[in-house]
């Protein structure tokens, strides 16, 4: 159960240290010979008339020698980091090693480039700042120091890093800009009326500045081509980057589906030949020592994990591919069209009874793989929903009524968007009988906002 859950470069890693632990295992380049078979085969047969009870005496064995390698059980599912070359924290210090500071603004200067978070902000407030000066640098600093260091930071790349919230990233970068009338005017816009610009009051905002229409247009326009995280736009974000790889493939051949396991998640594995033969060599020989008897106790052992092993792997190549066949034929209209509103109410219930398996099972396979299809690559859990009658008794989708609510609001007017009040009443007139809480939770979940933030002029 563990293995299925395994993304598959966790799966990969989980080989290679298990390969590494187990000399009796062993990985083949290509698809499995003959010969590898027959190996394969001769151990299960040979191994299982090998009685070690017969010449091992478990009470002279320590305890830590019976148990088995796999005993543990498989780790846990754990991010796998990607290189990309300097973090962020070291890009800024690399700026700051450019610039010649008294000791004293050098240290505080290190550590508020060290307070940077990965969107490019200082998160705390002077007066924290100073405390943990203090603290842990034994370095007593005041308000007028801090600004003064800051100032500096903040003319660092990328434009509005070491903001300490979004309007001071916004006004940093906006001081960076060739001076025009209209950057004066969305830099005093930004600075004395930030809460009325991000609530959207344009009204307010003209008659406060007395100016048109087409003036706040273009002060918006300016705004919203500034980064409002600007670690973000550094390779790697100082966060490390996780890689998706598809586990299935769906391609169409013929307007018919076909399912393959990506290669990386159906590894060859094989019991050593090596090990085999030392443990047939060691069952023929008639009068055993302690160490031939010790020898003969830990290759069985190495043989039955890696034997194990192997068939924890088949079984988890079967489940995986059972799994996604009965969601590719329970969704088959959609992945023959790619339209999302054709996908199909689907619970995890639906596909254990398919397949008769647990539903945790299912679980475990929609929440950690991903497929390649034709319109993209997609989480399978996106293909899961929740079912609800429309007012002609029809049965339809949770996500079908996302994907007519997303239509709606990009439809609307901008300059008047629709509340969700009467988004009900669109959607309740289409026949979709809904209540206002759910259109608020689907729009949330689309990560679209309130109405008044969707106002444009």
């Amino acid at each position: 159960m563990k293995l299925i859950q395994l993304p598959t470069l966790d799966f990969e890693q989980k080989i290679i240290r298990e390969i590494e632990e187990n000399p009796a295992l062993e990985q083949a380049q290509n698809s499995i010979d003959e010969n590898e078979q027959e190996n394969q085969d001769e151990y299960t047969s040979d191994s299982d008339d090998i009685n070690i009870d017969d010449y091992l005496n478990y009470d002279d064995t320590p305890s830590y020698k019976l148990n088995s390698n796999n005993s543990r059980g498989v780790e846990e599912d754990r991010n796998i980091p990607f290189s990309s070359g300097i973090s962020f924290n070291q890009y800024l210090l690399s700026q700051l090693k450019t610039i010649s500071l008294e000791d004293k603004k050098m240290k505080i200067a290190e550590f508020l480039v060290g307070s940077i978070d990965e969107s490019g902000y200082i998160r705390l407030k002077y007066e924290e700042i100073i405390d943990d000066l203090a603290f842990t640098q034994n370095l007593y600093a005041n308000k007028g120091e801090l600004k003064e260091v800051l100032k500096v930071i903040q003319d660092f790349d990328p434009p509005g890093v070491g903001a300490l919230d979004l309007q001071d990233c916004l006004i940093i970068q906006l001081k960076r800009k060739k001076v025009t009338k209209s950057i004066d005017l969305a830099i005093e816009i930004i600075e004395n009326s930030f809460e009325q610009f991000s609530k959207k009051h344009f009204e307010k905002l003209m008659n406060k500045y007395s100016i048109d229409e087409l003036q706040l247009k273009e002060v918006i326009s300016l705004i919203s081509k500034l980064n409002p995280k600007p670690g973000g736009s550094y390779s790697g974000g100082g966060k490390p980057i996780e890689q998706v790889i598809p586990d299935f493939k769906i391609s169409i051949e013929n307007n018919e589906l076909n399912l393959d396991l990506n290669y990386r998640n159906s590894p060859v594995l094989n019991i050593s030949r090596d090990y085999n033969e030392m443990l047939k060599g060691y069952k023929l020989e008639k009068n055993k020592s302690k160490s031939q008897k010790e020898a003969v106790q830990f290759i069985k052992q190495k043989l039955d994990s890696a034997k194990w092993f192997i068939d924890a792997v088949k079984q988890r190549q079967q489940t995986l591919l059972i799994t996604m066949q009965a969601i590719m034929n329970f969704q088959k209209e959609y992945f023959l069209s790619g339209d999302e509103r054709k996908i199909k109410p689907m619970i995890l219930k639906d596909i254990a009874n398919e397949i008769e398996m647990d539903i945790s099972t299912i679980s475990r396979v929609a929440n950690s793989k991903y497929v390649d299809t034709p319109y993209g690559t997609k989480l399978l859990k996106e293909f899961f929903s929740e079912s609800m009658k429309t007012t002609s008794g029809e049965e339809i989708s949770t996500i079908e009524i996302k994907k007519i609510l997303e239509k709606i609001i990009l439809d609307e007017n901008k300059r008047k968007p629709e509340t969700d009040e009467k988004l009900v009443k669109i959607l309740n007139e289409k026949g979709y009988k809904i209540a206002r809480r759910t259109v608020a939770k689907y729009r949330e979940q689309l990560n679209i906002p309130v109405a008044r933030l969707r106002k444009e002029i």
